[in-house]
């Protein structure tokens, strides 16, 4: 009698490779990373092979370096929020909506991912520029006065809240359909107004996705590159831009490569929450 394969096993056997040659092309870059951040700079040499924390050492002790992380934070920070504010309405209606076009919302809400990044970046350019569609609406309803928001932290945000909202949306709605409204009906027919039935009933069987959706996109907006660039400005400076100014601009490769592996530890150490801790967080007992 032949044995039966145990469909976990199957899965794995399967799955075994693939997940090996991600992990190796994953893990490689990053030890390789790690220790090019730990190498000397040399102005002509540019690296040195060394073993040094020097790098790191610069990046916690230059008042610059840790001004950048804290604008990056703000910003992520900032943006996230906003997009969860504004994402869990037009999630949340998606989601129970029954109307015939409800497939044309949902086209409608990942349209923007049909173009890159920086094509949307160009477009808030010209939407926030001196002289711009914005600025020029603002005068002709009062004259005398406009609203240049490029190169500022406002734009930026924006920029990154546009890139987000479609990623936070789908995730979000894939959440609440999840959730059977049955139980919302339920909570009206005992008396529940609707805004008190979602905040007793959907909110907290929600919260774990919810908390999933937030750090992924506070991990984009974290390393967003070409946001911060156009629509930031020169004078307005992230980790991802500051990463290319080190090893582009002043050749400094080692210093480059610690800021950049911070970066990417960030982003690890969120990842790991995300898949770890919350779903552990909120397992039944």
């Amino acid at each position: 009698m032949r044995p039966v394969r145990k469909p976990a096993a199957s899965a794995a056997f399967f799955l075994g490779p693939a997940t090996m040659v991600v992990l190796v092309m994953m893990c490689a870059p990053l030890v390789l990373l790690a220790r090019f951040s730990l190498d000397r700079f040399d102005p002509t040499k540019m690296m040195i092979a060394a073993f040094t924390g020097a790098n790191y050492l610069r990046f916690v002790t230059e008042p610059y370096y840790l001004d950048v992380m804290r604008t990056t934070v703000f910003v992520a920070v900032s943006a996230t929020a906003l997009c969860l504010l504004l994402g869990i309405p037009i999630a949340y209606r998606l989601a129970r909506t029954q109307s015939r076009y409800k497939s044309t919302m949902v086209l409608l809400v990942i349209l923007p991912l049909f173009m890159g990044g920086t094509v949307r970046a160009v477009g808030w350019m010209i939407l926030f520029a001196h002289g711009g569609m914005l600025d020029l609406a603002v005068a002709a309803i009062a004259p005398g006065h406009g609203l240049d928001l490029m190169y500022t932290p406002i734009a930026v945000m924006i920029g990154i809240l546009s890139f987000n909202m479609p990623y936070m949306v789908l995730m979000l709605q894939a959440v609440f359909e999840k959730i059977d409204p049955a139980l919302e009906e339920a909570a009206r027919g005992l008396g529940a107004a609707p805004g008190g039935a979602f905040w007793r009933i959907v909110w907290p069987l929600s919260l774990p996705g919810m908390l999933i959706a937030t750090i992924l996109s506070f991990i984009m907006s974290m390393n967003a590159y070409a946001t911060p660039v156009l629509l930031g400005g020169p004078r307005f400076h992230m980790m991802a831009p500051q990463v290319y100014v080190e090893f582009a601009t002043n050749n400094n490769w080692p210093f480059a490569a610690a800021l950049a592996f911070i970066l990417t530890a960030t982003t690890l150490a969120l990842t790991l929450v995300a898949n770890r801790l919350i779903p552990g967080r909120y397992r039944a007992p």
